[in-house]
């Protein structure tokens, strides 16, 4: 074992004091919690002794494989795209191409400033709404506001929506159609819509980057795990996203990995496909792809047990995470490991414990949501965020500069960049004696915008929203069959274990059973719906809560509106008994006190020990919370009345209802 002196010592224990002291300030209970063994490691080269170089993050779920799952740490739902370009490239999907307004001024402390405003529909539900996007040297700031056919929105109460009430210069319009291509590059330094990852391989007992890159040639199960990560592409003519790869020449290999996953374009750089030169032992033209990777995938041969990866092995002050990948050939398994650079926020999905995977297509879903995750956090370390607020502040200025006319020498004409609407008049229709030259220069407007949009598709780098469809395209929510002609009219519903409970119109509450999946549904006739209560029950929202064994119910309307809480345990087995349906009648000792007259209720999300309903009642607001050492008895609060003339809150004291069941 190295000696290390005492002073190198004592600095060891204080920065792994810190850093212990750090991540539990920093991340608690909650990345332990959803992240598995999260640690902080500190650099240190062959030697022992510590690198001023940045600490990275190790996530590694459980290292024990024989311990049991958690629940709760790692579900496979967990696996999705964080933060989605669907929601953050609103220029490209809502605005380019289509009709709407573009405006440039300075705010109050003579920052140039962009503004643009749409009307479209609120996904695509044929419910109009105004978009708008404020661009500022700080970032983008989107706020969608509601659309009043009698009332004209102006650019005033947009920018007062946004907290910008006051200007060095109001807003102007912009009506050359040329704006849209440079708000377009405005727009792209959100982050990538396609993305580039290294993938080196490591011989085991390899610890030197030197040793790693001068590997001319993988192995059997390195060929195995790129042909998991995509397809061999010829790079000689390739047409679609290259990410920094030669496609003319061969300067940086003939082949490479690339796939389609969730209508993100990857291209992977592969250090034994990228050029060898036998002469150079550090093997710069792979290097200078993968060292200006953010994300790089390690993959290292050997028994987990050989396992001695450290980030410190690779001299990159760009990589910010490292994929540690290792491959069993005895139980055809792979083991992920993920060191992140502290700066990096958490991101998910949480591996699993043990982070073993012996589905290879889920551990590809799994690998590949981590990287791409991973990437855009980092794109919100300090490094890349103030480099961005540079970036968009020099672009910014730019563009202003060579927007804004002198006013005071140029005079003002249609055929102007800017034009002098005042605030109140922003968004209204064109005068009629005007209407038909508007009407050829909105018609130019969308032609160079959709001409515009095409070539942004074309090059591969439109956003996941109009790439990602067909086979490519995944859904978040998967439908179920109960009923194919249903005869009642369903007022609401919830998913009771593998049924459905569901309050119709005018004949109760029904059970409906699914249809096995399994089964065609000629060889399983759909049930028949069990009534649960009958017509006398009016429900007009449920809530089945199976953790808590509840049904809470808000039945009848106006005065006599009411919430009831049922026993799911006892409902069940009524129904298994075939005794009587309920009625109104024989629900009444299930009604919760002081609820009389509500017309809305909600309940909190995250069950705990404390079950907590909020009652909508006439004028004011009723907190009710389940008693936790005592299930059946309730505590009801008066939170809020709403009407203007009252007074904004009350204090009112806790009540204890009767006890149910």
């Amino acid at each position: 074992m190295t000696s290390v002196d005492p002073a190198s010592n004592k600095l060891l224990n204080f920065n792994q004091r810190s850093a212990s002291e750090d991540l539990g300030c920093r991340r608690g209970d909650f990345s332990r919690k959803h992240y598995g063994s999260v640690e902080l490691l500190i650099s240190s080269d062959a030697d022992g002794a510590i690198q001023r170089a940045g600490r990275f993050r190790v996530e590694n779920g459980s290292s024990d494989e024989s311990s049991d799952h958690t629940p709760g740490t790692w579900r496979r739902t967990d696996v999705h795209l964080e933060n989605p370009e669907y929601h953050t490239r609103w220029f490209f999907k809502y605005f380019l191409g289509k009709v709407h307004q573009n405006y440039v001024g300075t705010d109050a402390e003579k920052n140039p400033f962009f503004l643009s405003v749409v009307l479209s529909d609120q996904n695509n539900q044929r419910v109009p709404q105004y978009r708008a996007i404020l661009w500022r040297k700080t970032g983008t700031l989107k706020i969608s506001l509601p659309y009043s056919p009698t009332k004209t929105l102006s650019v005033k109460s947009i920018l007062s929506a946004m907290n910008m009430d006051r200007f060095e210069r109001g807003p102007r319009e912009i009506l050359n159609p040329d704006i849209q291509k440079d708000l377009l590059v405005l727009e792209e330094q959100e982050g990538s819509v396609n993305f580039k990852f290294g993938v080196l391989f490591a011989k085991d007992g390899q610890l030197t980057d030197d040793e790693m890159f001068s590997n001319e040639k993988g192995s059997e199960g390195f060929d195995k795990f790129l042909n998991l990560l995509g397809d061999t592409v010829t790079l000689q003519g390739w047409a679609g996203y290259r990410g920094g790869l030669d496609t003319k020449n061969d300067t940086t290999g003939i082949k490479s990995i690339y796939t389609v996953y969730q209508g993100h374009e990857l291209m992977f750089h592969v250090s034994t496909m990228l050029p060898y030169s036998k002469e150079n032992k550090q093997q710069v033209e792979r290097k200078r792809h993968i060292g200006n990777d953010i994300v790089t995938i390690v993959f290292q041969e050997g028994d987990d047990a050989s396992s001695s990866f450290k980030p410190s092995m690779i001299r990159s002050h760009f990589t910010h995470i490292f994929a540690l990948v290792r491959y069993n050939s005895q139980n055809d398994s792979y083991r992920l490991k993920i060191f992140s650079e502290e700066s990096v926020p958490l991101f998910g999905p949480p591996l699993p414990s043990p982070p073993v995977f012996t589905d290879h297509h889920e551990f590809r879903d799994f690998l590949l949501v981590k990287l791409i995750n991973g990437e855009k956090a980092t794109l919100e370390t300090p490094t890349f965020a103030q480099k961005r607020q540079r970036t968009m502040d020099m672009l910014i200025r730019s563009l202003y500069q060579d927007l804004t006319p002198d006013l005071h020498k140029v005079p003002f004409s249609p055929q102007n960049m800017l034009n002098r609407r005042s605030f109140s008049d922003v968004l209204p229709e064109s005068p009629k004696s005007a209407r038909k030259k508007e009407e050829a220069r909105q018609a130019e407007f969308v032609r160079v915008g959709q001409a515009l949009k095409l070539k942004t598709i074309v090059r591969g780098d439109a956003p996941t929203s109009l790439v990602c469809t067909g086979i490519c395209r995944k859904e978040p929510w998967e439908s179920q069959p109960f009923c194919s002609t249903f005869p009642y009219e369903t007022v609401c519903a919830d998913s009771w274990g593998q049924s459905l409970l569901a309050a119709t119109d005018t004949a109760g509450v029904l059970l409906l059973d699914g249809a096995d999946p399994a089964l065609s549904s000629a060889e399983t006739p759909a049930a028949p719906p069990v009534q649960v209560f009958d017509k006398t029950m009016v429900v007009k929202q449920m809530h089945v809560l199976e953790p808590q064994d509840l049904l809470i119910m808000r039945a009848d309307k106006g005065k006599d509106a009411r919430l009831y809480v049922f026993r799911l345990s006892a409902l069940k087995k009524s129904l298994e008994e075939k005794q009587l349906i309920r009625n109104k009648c024989d629900s009444r000792e299930n009604k919760l006190e002081k609820t009389k007259g509500c017309h809305l209720y909600s309940i909190n999300t995250h069950h705990g020990a404390e079950l907590r309903i909020v009652a909508a009642i006439r004028n004011k607001l009723l907190l009710i919370t389940r008693n936790s050492r005592d299930s059946r008895a309730w505590a009801q609060r008066d939170l809020r009345r709403t009407h203007p003339s009252r007074s904004s809150s009350t204090s009112g004291k806790s009540v204890c209802a009767t006890r149910l069941w």
